[in-house]
């Protein structure tokens, strides 16, 4: 299990910015780092014994792992609910997607969904057949759009992987871009995650109902003298001060969600909906301020040699199939 660094909760759940009243979901809860943050964040709207009841009400998780689970109850007791019941034990996709009906669909999402593993045989099956896979992460997805209200707002981390893949993860995408508006990716750094994984990784804003006109991307850089986080040294909410001070006008993070006269700088640029259409739904985009930084980290070096290899043998394969298409065909001339 990967455990979501406190700044990275605490940061995505201020932009979002849940109301009091409205239902908060976490489809993969594991300890409750997202739905603690987001009861924080509601305590200050409560004034009346009704505003308690709402709290109470609030939040809704799933974890697939006992012990995770067993903490994620804990963690909600500590921050004031009472009765932690619709914290369920359970995995989330086991449901088929087309069952989840009205009293299913929450207004806030925010999630960091396991990545880099696959489901068990059959899971796959609960999603239309177009959309079906057993990558974890892509499942996810395709369920976070489903159970989002009209006008509801998520925000998920996901890898890099998902951005650039292929096939059944580009139809996820254009479904994605199509029922939702992806307003805003923030790219975080490589060392965000360790040491439980390398994998780049990215937090996809976006809101149900509107199709997506446009994508601002903003990439969070390493502290100066920084070359990586790490256990000992996570990263830190300040670190993301300078994005929620670009993030839109306004003091207080109500303004600052409106999303208002957001300009380009060296860390956010905007990408029109068709170029990514015309990238076949890539929304790996890098930075166009910043010029080709050449990686010296290890882990990297071996994953881009890894890629490279895998780009060679499916070149081999080509090559060779088309050869022996060419000899079967001389032969049977």
């Amino acid at each position: 299990m990967v455990f979501t660094p406190r700044a990275v909760t605490r940061f995505i759940v201020q932009m979002i910015n849940p109301k009091l009243g409205e239902s908060i979901f976490d489809p993969a809860c594991g300890t409750g780092g997202f739905l603690a943050c987001a009861v924080d964040e509601l305590k200050d709207q409560v004034k009346t014994s009704d505003d308690y009841t709402k709290l109470q009400n609030s939040v809704r998780g799933v974890e697939k792992k006992q012990l995770p689970h067993l903490l994620c109850t804990t963690n909600m007791l500590l921050h004031g609910i009472e009765v932690p019941k619709n914290i369920k034990h359970g995995n989330t996709l086991n449901q088929p997607l087309s069952s989840w009906d009205d009293d299913d669909m929450v207004d806030v999402i925010v999630s960091n969904p396991p990545f880099g593993g696959t489901e068990e045989d059959g899971i796959e099956k609960n999603f239309p057949a177009e959309y079906q896979t057993r990558e974890t992460a892509d499942l996810f997805l395709q369920l976070i759009i489903e159970v989002l209200k009209k006008k509801g707002r998520a925000a998920v981390v996901l890898p890099d992987g998902t951005l650039f893949g292929e096939g059944v993860k580009t139809k996820i995408k254009k479904l994605l871009l199509d029922e939702c508006n992806l307003h805003t990716l923030v790219r975080l750094p490589n060392s965000v995650f360790a040491p439980y994984t390398s994998i780049k990784t990215n937090i996809l804003f976006f809101e149900k109902g509107t199709p997506t006109k446009e994508v601002w991307y903003y990439e969070v850089p390493l502290p100066e003298n920084v070359k990586a986080f790490n256990k000992t040294k996570p990263m830190k909410l300040e670190n993301f001060d300078a994005c929620t001070d670009w993030w839109g006008e306004g003091k207080s993070i109500s303004a600052k969600t409106k999303r208002k006269n957001r300009q380009e700088n060296q860390y956010a640029w905007k990408v029109d909906i068709q170029e990514i259409i015309d990238r076949n739904y890539n929304l790996d985009i890098k930075n166009p301020h910043v010029g080709e930084v050449i990686s010296h980290d290890p882990e990297q070096l071996l994953a881009d040699y890894s890629k490279q290899q895998d780009d060679m043998n499916k070149l081999r394969d080509q090559l060779k199939n088309i050869l022996a298409a060419a000899l079967t065909n001389k032969a049977g001339e």
